[in-house]
């Protein structure tokens, strides 16, 4: 196999990460780029990035959901503008594109999981700037696949898990909701399945997610079980939390899509989950 120069926009985020460790066991040849030293929003670093490089994987993001809300110029810049920009550089110098985004363009209204072909309907600013990024990569007419993924963890950023464990204590009572339904994705899975991507070039857009689906509340009391912390969990509703950013009640995704650009069958969330909480100190 011919070697391939990757470039992972965003490669020290928590999906960045991990990606970033799997491709150098991998052996590929892998650029790192990210705050501080490289802005996405800057075209000039943005067109040497891609001069260097066969695939850019994008995992560069404005993922604060509710500043967001206040943002939304800082927002649509990373998640929107800088993306089409991407993909018209690509598109000039005949670059692959790999980008990431999100159940958030989703209203979360639907009654079955979500397939690529449904029509998207942000209801709050980041799932809007992550939209826009997706059209725009879209319209730049280079080749590319977008990869919508969904309640994320890992050890390099932060997260439901990382939350949930901070305020976990032995006794005391925690409210987790229970109308959010989703599915809790590893980004050590989700590096897994992008490294098998650049070989095969695949063209469009995938959902892909762990197997199965949890609500907030499952996955919760799914983690103080495995942790043996005796906390008291008691659910709630979404409407219990009011923020600045709606989130969707309805996060499913059908992986069916990319299921046969796998090797594998896509894992149970609750086997990566244990798996990463092994990893924390206890």
């Amino acid at each position: 196999m011919v070697e391939q120069n990757i470039a992972i926009l965003g490669g020290k985020g928590m999906l960045g990460s991990d990606l970033a460790e799997l491709a150098c066991n991998r052996q590929f040849s892998t650029s790192v780029l990210d705050l501080l030293e490289f802005d996405i929003t800057d075209h000039s670093q943005l067109e040497t990035a891609i001069a260097a490089s066969d695939v850019i994987i994008n995992c560069a993001a404005y993922t604060n959901v509710d500043g967001a809300e206040s943002e939304y110029e800082q927002a649509y810049a990373v998640n929107a503008e800088a993306v089409g920009n991407l993909g018209k550089i690509a598109n000039q110098t005949g670059k692959y594109v790999i980008h990431l985004s999100t159940d958030f363009i989703f209203d979360g209204t639907l009654d079955r999981p979500y397939v690529e072909t449904d029509i998207p309907n942000p209801i709050n600013a980041y799932g809007k700037s992550k939209l826009v990024g997706e059209q725009l990569l879209q319209q730049s007419g280079c080749d590319h696949c977008i990869i919508r993924i969904q309640w994320t963890y890992g050890l390099h950023g932060n997260n439901f898990v990382a939350k949930l464990l901070s305020k976990a204590r032995p006794g005391q009572t925690l409210k987790v909701v229970d109308d959010q339904v989703g599915c809790p994705t590893a980004t050590t899975e989700v590096a897994r399945i992008i490294c098998s991507l650049p070989a095969r070039r695949p063209k469009g857009i995938f959902h892909f997610a762990s197997a199965e689906y949890a609500s907030r509340f499952d996955m919760a009391k799914f983690i103080l079980e495995k942790k043996q912390i005796p906390a008291e969990l008691i659910p709630c509703k979404t409407s219990d939390f009011p923020s600045p950013a709606k989130r969707p009640l309805n996060s499913r995704f059908n992986c069916g899509k990319i299921q046969p650009l796998l090797d594998e069958p896509i894992k149970p969330w609750q086997q990566p989950l244990e798996q990463f909480l092994k990893k924390l100190p206890s």
